[in-house]
């Protein structure tokens, strides 16, 4: 607003000025200027200031700016300069010579050269047609004026002015060359009115005015009533000094930027007057002819001529017009083809519906994605086709669209439940009786809708137990997703005609895989359990006395005894088949309401819950459970085409019971602590946690010292693993493993002291550790031109440490002069309670600095799925559960590939941890992982054995191997740790 005010105020007094230039002089002139010497001067000389000053101006502007309209200013100039020029002359004979002004004079040809540049200067500034039949129109339409006012005019006045000058041809043409040329400026005038550009519209106009002014004053000078009492300085040259000073004015009018056309009614009515411009011409004409015949004049040739031409003209237009017009008829019903062609084309339901809710339309599209009949959609209420839980939803997310303003929100996305034709046995829908969808106005908001969200919300109960199964009421697509009479479906909504537009796809698809992905990340993918992550925020549910009127809780962990001797004697395939086979059991044995899980491994857990009791009777009714699950997971297992038929693994039990302030993991802890205590007692057996199994507790805090004490006295190493390229065998990275050597020379893999290092003190020095031995080694070998990054494994918790600022990696790979890309940093830990919004920001700065970001344990912990689509990862790593059964589950080959395939989707790479099999190498690679880890190529490595590998620089990479072969051959037992037994530890 300011600037358009402070315009306002710079205009305001240029146009006062000329309103009382102009007022003066018109004033003088009616007075007669006092004298009459004055009034020579002043209608001499002044109308050539005047003309001037309207040169100098367009000069000057013509100069300044550049474009297409600056030839038309220049223009204008000369055509100032002309007028001018000839007032002038006029003056010197009237004012210096103080004779008459001879007929005709050099004053006569400066007038006369006057209309033609600025003729040409209105046909620059006016809107080019693009098209010779426009040109043709423009030519034509310019005659049918001219030839109107011609024919009128010399009705008029132009044949007894013709007449009058006597034989004389010069004075004959003079006469009449003023007012012909002064017919055709006019006729440019109008016929360029409606095609004036758009550029410094304002300019154009005030120009236009000008030049009208002095073509009114040119025709009443012509008249032989006026002209014959014509005397310099009388009140006709106010209007020839008018004109000028318009003329002067006009460049410096308003903006001078082009100003986007707005269609309004005043524009819609301009278009219609431009229209009949030629047909009022024509009746001009025709009231010409008609004062020639009413007078007398019935033979004048010149009136005859210009009729016949014009309505020539007007007959040759209306030709043009009507096959301009077929053109276009026949352009739009092309269009038109084209347009029905697409919508009948496309796989998209196109729906529009009243604002009533009643649909008008439905596309030929809702037979193959709804399998219902068009024609039957039409006219009945879209509420009617909506599920029943979805349609409040809908219906106010749509009363909120219409009650925003148009301008705000063009459309929005609502995501709901249809019915399909494709079910059997379908019953009419209790919402078909509801009122209409769109309602006049609601203008009611809610925090949870906004534009584009899904109409479709999560509940409390979603998160709840079926009794029977222990599995979610709602996983996958939820009550209606599985259903075939319901589709899911997106639609983009609309405004239309007061109505809206659905342009509506099926996504039942899409929302069974995230449904399904969901449910893997979160449910073990062999057992189809619930994982770690899910159970212990089950844990933590009943902890925090969520569901009221339940006794303390209590968790068992159960641990599969002999299982590792099942995996190494009859073969991974065998010990998942029982797996399977454990996990039905668990959660048959369970009562309603118990939430069984698969922790990793042989280990399950069982969260029991129920009423309040009394203490003892609650201990008993716990026991009596876990004695259960102990009986029922050690009876036989049948196991097709095993020896024997079956197979035995027996079960060890631990109990602990929530006491008040306990936290999920630590009664999680406890309940480990008792089910080892089960498995030294003799293995078979049910404990209880009681207090006394600190001790343990001690003697792994004991252990965490001595791992304390080997960090300070240097008795860690460093092992690298190669990062093998499945395609070729090429070694594309290694990773880091810590090792800790005691002073005895044993060597401790990190399963035996990784547990000891939890503390959070003791973790972050261990990862600091590795993480700077690591960057050391691998600028050495950077040096030595084994140029491949290395990947070093760090938590998310260990990351965000305050001890670890966000400049200590730029800072280490500084000061050994290792480049960014060659460390990669692996993400591991799924702890839902770390700010995740601080981890993405940690990540995108280490990613900008140019280290690689690698999502660890892909899948197989909390959150992972929702990790790798907000998260700036680099690459992924499968997680060895999905490994380790890869070749002999269906179930997990299938899941296994529709995770590597979303992976390929997002342009991440993937990596495969636990590739220790050449089967699993030939699977994996079929399915697309790039690269893997594991004993399939090699283990780990001291420094000296890994710059022999780097230095071949590839593996040999096992083929695809016969069925056979693989089933005959007895492979070498290989570290698992998908489902190897628990070891105890040492007491």
């Amino acid at each position: 607003m300011a600037p358009q005010a402070r315009e306002s105020r710079t205009g305001l007094l240029p146009q006062l000025l000329v309103a009382l230039l102009c007022g003066g002089y018109t004033t003088g002139a009616a007075l007669g200027w006092g004298t009459g010497e004055l009034a020579l001067i002043m209608g001499d000389f002044g109308l050539a200031a005047a003309s001037a000053t309207a040169c100098v101006s367009a000069l000057l502007y013509g100069r300044r700016v550049a474009g297409p309209a600056r030839p038309a200013w220049l223009l204008f100039a000369f055509s100032s300069a002309m007028s001018g020029l000839g007032n002038s002359i006029w003056g010197w004979y009237e004012v210096v010579l103080r004779e008459p002004v001879p007929q005709p004079s050099v004053a006569d040809f400066c007038f006369l050269m006057f209309a033609p540049p600025a003729i040409i200067g209105l046909l620059v500034l006016a809107k080019r047609p693009v098209t010779r039949a426009g040109w043709v129109c423009l030519t034509l339409d310019t005659w049918l004026i001219g030839g109107s006012l011609l024919t009128l005019s010399w009705s008029l006045a132009l044949a007894r002015t013709a007449s009058a000058d006597g034989p004389s041809t010069a004075r004959t043409a003079l006469s009449l060359a003023y007012p012909l040329l002064d017919i055709v400026l006019v006729s440019m005038v109008l016929a360029l009115h409606f095609r004036r550009s758009a550029v410094n519209r304002a300019a154009v106009n005030t120009a236009i005015a000008a030049l009208a002014v002095t073509v009114l004053c040119d025709a009443l000078f012509t008249s032989p009533l006026l002209r014959a009492h014509y005397r310099s300085g009388q009140i006709l040259d106010a209007g020839w000094f008018a004109g000028s000073m318009l003329m002067a004015y006009a460049p410096w009018v308003g903006t001078r930027q082009p100003q986007p056309p707005r269609r309004t009614a005043g524009h819609r009515g301009t278009g219609s007057l431009s229209a009949l411009t030629p047909y009022l011409a024509a009746a001009v004409c025709t009231l010409g002819i008609l004062y020639n015949v009413i007078t007398g004049h019935t033979g004048d040739r010149v009136v005859l001529f210009t009729g016949c031409t014009v309505v020539l003209a007007l007959v040759v237009r209306q030709g043009i017009m009507l096959l301009d017009n077929i053109a276009l008829t026949q352009e739009l019903a092309q269009q038109e083809n084209h347009f029905r062609s697409l919508v009948q084309g496309s796989s998209d339901v196109i729906m529009i519906a009243a604002p009533t809710g009643v649909l008008r339309y439905v596309s030929p599209a809702a037979q193959g994605v709804y399998g219902r009949d068009p024609e039957e959609l039409v006219g009945t209420e879209l509420a009617a086709h909506i599920h029943p839980d979805d349609l409040g939803r809908v219906v106010h997310e749509v009363r909120r669209f219409l009650a925003a303003p148009p301008g705000e929100e063009a459309a929005t996305r609502i995501e709901c439940r249809i019915r399909s034709g494709r079910a059997k046995g379908a019953v009419k829908d209790p919402a078909a009786g509801d009122p209409a969808l769109v309602p006049a106005q609601d203008t009611r908001g809610d925090a949870a809708t906004g534009p584009g969200a899904p109409a479709r919300a999560d509940t409390a109960a979603d998160a709840d137990l079926d009794a029977a199964t222990g599995q979610d009421i709602t996983d996958g697509a939820a009550a209606g997703g599985d259903d075939p009479g319901w589709l899911y479906v997106e639609s983009s909504v609309k405004r239309y005609q007061g109505g809206l537009i659905f342009n509506s796809r099926d996504v039942t698809e899409r929302v069974r895989l995230q449904a399904q992905l969901q449910h893997s990340a979160s449910h073990d993918p062999l057992t189809d359990l619930p994982n770690r992550a899910l159970f212990t925020e089950r844990v933590g549910q009943a902890l925090s006395g969520r569901r009221t009127g339940e006794g303390r809780p209590a968790v068992l962990y159960v641990d599969l005894d002999g299982f590792k001797a099942v995996n190494d004697t009859a073969g991974h395939q065998t010990g998942d088949e029982l797996l399977v086979q454990a996990a039905r059991r668990l959660r048959e044995a369970l009562r309603a309401g118990d939430t069984p899980a698969r922790l990793g491994g042989d280990e399950f857990a069982a969260l029991i819950t129920g009423p309040e009791d009394d203490r003892g009777l609650r201990e008993q009714q716990v026991r009596e459970i876990a004695d259960r699950l102990r009986a029922v997971l050690s009876e036989p297992y049948p196991i097709a085409g095993h020896e024997g038929g079956e197979v035995r693994v027996g079960a060890s039990v631990g109990i602990a019971f929530a006491e008040p302030g306990v936290s999920p993991g630590e009664l999680m802890r406890q309940a480990d602590l008792a089910m080892y205590r089960a498995k030294q007692g003799g293995k078979g057996r049910v404990e209880v946690y009681v207090p006394q199994l600190r001790a343990d507790m001690v003697r792994r805090t004991e252990l965490a010292g001595r791992v304390w004490r080997a960090l300070d006295d240097g008795e860690f190493t460093l092992l690298h693993q190669p990062v093998v390229d499945l395609s070729g065998g090429r070694i594309t990275g290694v990773e880091a493993q810590a090792r800790w050597r005691s002073a005895q020379g044993i060597l401790f893999t990190p399963a035996e002291f990784l547990h000891a290092a939890e503390d959070t003190d003791r973790s972050l020095k261990l990862g600091r550790w590795l993480l700077e031995q690591a960057v050391a080694q691998a600028a050495l070998r950077y040096a030595a031109g084994h140029c491949v990054p290395v990947t070093v494994r760090l938590s998310a918790g260990r990351l965000l440490h305050r001890d670890l600022p966000p400049d200590t990696i730029e800072t280490l790979l500084g000061r050994h002069a290792l480049p960014p890309g060659a460390l990669l940093l692996e993400l591991t830990g799924g702890d839902p309670g770390i700010p995740h919004a601080e981890l993405e920001r940690r990540l995108a700065a280490l990613r900008a600095l140019g280290v690689g970001i690698c999502l660890g344990g892909f899948s197989g912990g909390h959150g992972a799925l929702a990790a790798l689509h907000s998260l700036p990862v680099d690459a992924v790593k499968l997680d060895r559960s999905f490994v380790d059964g890869l070749v002999e589950s269906t179930r997990l080959h299938k899941i296994t590939r529709g995770l590597l395939r979303i992976a390929a989707d997002l342009g991440v790479r993937t990596v495969a941890d636990g590739v220790d099999r050449p089967e699993q190498v030939q699977a994996l690679r079929e399915m697309g992982c790039t690269q893997g880890v594991g004993m399939a190529f090699s283990g780990p490595l001291d420094e000296h054995r890994l710059r022999g590998s780097l230095t071949r620089g590839r593996f040999p990479v096992p083929r695809e191997t016969p069925r056979e072969q693989v089933t005959s051959t007895t492979l070498p037992p290989a570290p698992r740790r998908s489902n190897a037994e628990t070891p105890v530890p040492p007491a």
